[in-house]
C-alpha cells in the first residue's frame, strides 16, 4: 500500500473516507483557526484516534467555520500572527514520503555512525579518547542547538528549500570529515556536520504536519519513524565494519555522498503552503505563548533524559561485563531493529487505540526494558532490553511528536524544533549525569534510575494528552 492509499483510506471502520480533494484540507482548517476565535465550532479530533478518522475539513470551511484540524489546538487571537491562510496540498504522493524517509535516514545514520568508531579513530589519528569524544560531543551539541534555527528558516523560506541547503552543506561538511588531517579539523568538521543534517528530521517531520491531517498523521510519521531507526541501526553495524575492515574515512564519505544526492533529488519536492513570512521572531511568539507548548516539551526533554541519554549507557554496560566491542554494537543496532517493527504495528493501531493508550504501552515497554538490565546485564537480557526500547521509541515518541506538530500550525516548523531541541537537551543532560556512575561501572542503579523515571514521563505523557483533549474538545468530554 503507498503512502497516498494509506493516508486517504486510513477511516476504516472508524468513519466514512475522506475525499480525495480533501484530503489535506485538515491542516488548512487548522491555519484558519490561527485567525479565528478559540472556540471554533465542529469537533477536534486527536491525531490517531478512531474518532477523527472520519471528519474531515472541507464541510467545515465550506460552513464558514474556523475549525481546528483533527488533533490540533485551536489557537488565540493573541497566539495567532495576522497572516494569510495558504491552501492545502493535497495527501502525500508516495514518492514524496521515499524522499523524506532518506532525508531522515541519512541524518541518523550520521549521527550515530561515529560511536563505534572512536577508538580506531583516536589510535590513528594518535590522540586520546576524551580528545576523539569531542567530535562525537560536539555533533550532538551543534545537532540540538540548531533545531531552533532550522525551525525558523523552515517557516520563512520553506522546508524543502531549506532541506535542500542543510543537505548540502552536510555534504561539503562531510567530505571535510574524509580529509581531516588531524583531530581537530575533524571535531570542526563533524560539529559542521552536525548543525547541518540537523534540519533533515524536523523538515520531514514538519512536512508531513504540513502536508497529511491530523487524524492519519501518526501513519506517515511512523513510516519515517521506521526510516530513522533504520538509519541508527545500519550506522552501528555498516560503520564498525567498514571502518576495521577498509576505513573509518569511508564511514563519513556514505552520508556525504547521499546527501549531495538528496540536495538535487529534493527539487522534486512540492513545497507546501504556508503564510507569508511576518516578524523575524513571529514563529517563537506564536509558540512560545501556547502553554501545551511548554508542556510537551517538558515531556519531551523527560523523554529523552529517559530513553536517548541512558540509552547511551548499553554497550558500555555489555562490554563491562567482558562482551567484545562487536558484540555490544551489534546488541545495540537491535534497538533500530526493534523501532522499525514497531513501527509496522503502530501503523495498524493508529485509529483503533487512542493515543493515550499507545503511550503508555510505549511506557511500560520501557519501564520493562531499563527494570531487566538493571537486574542483569548479560548478554540475552540487554538484547531483550535493547529491543523493548525500539519498541518503547515507537509508540511513545511517535505519538508524542505527532502530537507536537498539531500544537502550533501557524508556525509548525518552529515549533517542532523546539521539542527536538528540548529532546535533545533532556538526553544531553541525562547522558552527563550518568557518566559518574558510568564510568564506576554501576550500571545496576543507573539503569534502575531509568526503569523508575519511565513511571513519571508515561503519567505525565498520558495524563496531559487526555487533559488536552478534553480541553480542546469540550464536546468529547
Amino acid at each position: 500500500m503507498d503512502a497516498h492509499t494509506e493516508t486517504t483510506d486510513s477511516a476504516g471502520p472508524a468513519g466514512p473516507a475522506r475525499p480525495a480533494d480533501s484530503a489535506g484540507s485538515a491542516d488548512s482548517a487548522g491555519l484558519a483557526a490561527a485567525s479565528g476565535p478559540a472556540a471554533a465550532p465542529g469537533p477536534a479530533v486527536p491525531s490517531g484516534s478512531a474518532e477523527g478518522a472520519g471528519h474531515a475539513a472541507a464541510p467545515s470551511a465550506a460552513r464558514g467555520a474556523a475549525a481546528p484540524a483533527p488533533g490540533e489546538a485551536p489557537v488565540s487571537p493573541s497566539e495567532a500572527p495576522a497572516l494569510p491562510v495558504p491552501p492545502a496540498l493535497p495527501a502525500l504522493p508516495a514518492a514524496s514520503l521515499r524522499l523524506l524517509r532518506a532525508a531522515g535516514f541519512v541524518s541518523n545514520f550520521d549521527r550515530f555512525c561515529i560511536t563505534p568508531m572512536l577508538l580506531l579513530i583516536g589510535a590513528q589519528l594518535g590522540v586520546p579518547l576524551p580528545t576523539v569524544m569531542l567530535a562525537a560531543s560536539g555533533y550532538f551539541l551543534a545537532y540540538g542547538l540548531m533545531q531552533p534555527v532550522w525551525g525558523l528558516a523552515s517557516d520563512r523560506l520553506g522546508r524543502v528549500r531549506v532541506m535542500r541547503i542543510s543537505l548540502a552543506g552536510a555534504a561539503v561538511a562531510a567530505l571535510c570529515s574524509v580529509l581531516a588531517p588531524d583531530a581537530t579539523v575533524l571535531i570542526v568538521a563533524r560539529a559542521a556536520a552536525g548543525a547541518f543534517f540537523a534540519a533533515s528530521i524536523a523538515a520531514s517531520i514538519t512536512y508531513i504536519g504540513d502536508t497529511v491531517p491530523a487524524a492519519v498523521r501518526q501513519r506517515p510519521l511512523s513510516e519515517l519513524m521506521t526510516a530513522f531507526a533504520l538509519g541508527t541501526a545500519v550506522a552501528t553495524v555498516v560503520a564498525g565494519a567498514l571502518a576495521h575492515f577498509v576505513s573509518w574515512r569511508l564511514v563519513f564519505a556514505l552520508p556525504g555522498v547521499i546527501a549531495a544526492y538528496l540536495a538535487v533529488a529534493l527539487r522534486r519536492l512540492p513545497e507546501p503552503p504556508r503564510a507569508a513570512p511576518g516578524a523575524l521572531l513571529a514563529p517563537f511568539k506564536v509558540v512560545l505563548r501556547s502553554r501545551w507548548q511548554w508542556y510537551v516539551m517538558a515531556v519531551a526533554m523527560l523523554e529523552g533524559a529517559v530513553l536517548l541519554g541512558f540509552l547511551t549507557y548499553i554497550a558500555p554496560a555489555l562490554e563491562a561485563q567482558g562482551a567484545s566491542a562487536m558484540l555490544a554494537g551489534a546488541v545495540s543496532a537491535l534497538y533500530g531493529v526493534g523501532s522499525m517493527a514497531a513501527a509496522q504495528t503502530v501503523k495498524r493501531l493508529v485509529g483503533r487505540w487512542t493515543p493515550v493508550r499507545l503511550m503508555v504501552v510505549g511506557g511500560v515497554q520501557m519501564a520493562l526494558a531499563f527494570g531487566l538490565t538493571a537486574a542483569s546485564r548479560s548478554v540475552p537480557a540487554l538484547v531483550v532490553c535493547t529491543l523493548l526500547l525500539g519498541g518503547g521509541w515507537s509508540f511513545m515518541h511517535s505519538t508524542i511528536q505527532s502530537w507536537a506538530t498539531g500544537l502550533s500550525p501557524a508556525a509548525r516548523a518552529t515549533g517542532v524544533a523546539m521539542f527536538g531541541l528540548a529532546l535533545y537537551v533532556g538526553s544531553a543532560l541525562a547522558s552527563a549525569i550518568a557518566a559518574g556512575p558510568a564510568e564506576h561501572h554501576a550500571y545496576r542503579g543507573l539503569f534502575l534510575t531509568a526503569a523508575l523515571l519511565t513511571i513519571p514521563l508515561t503519567v505525565a505523557a498520558g495524563v496531559g494528552r487526555a487533559r488536552y483533549d478534553r480541553v480542546t474538545r469540550p464536546d468529547r468530554g
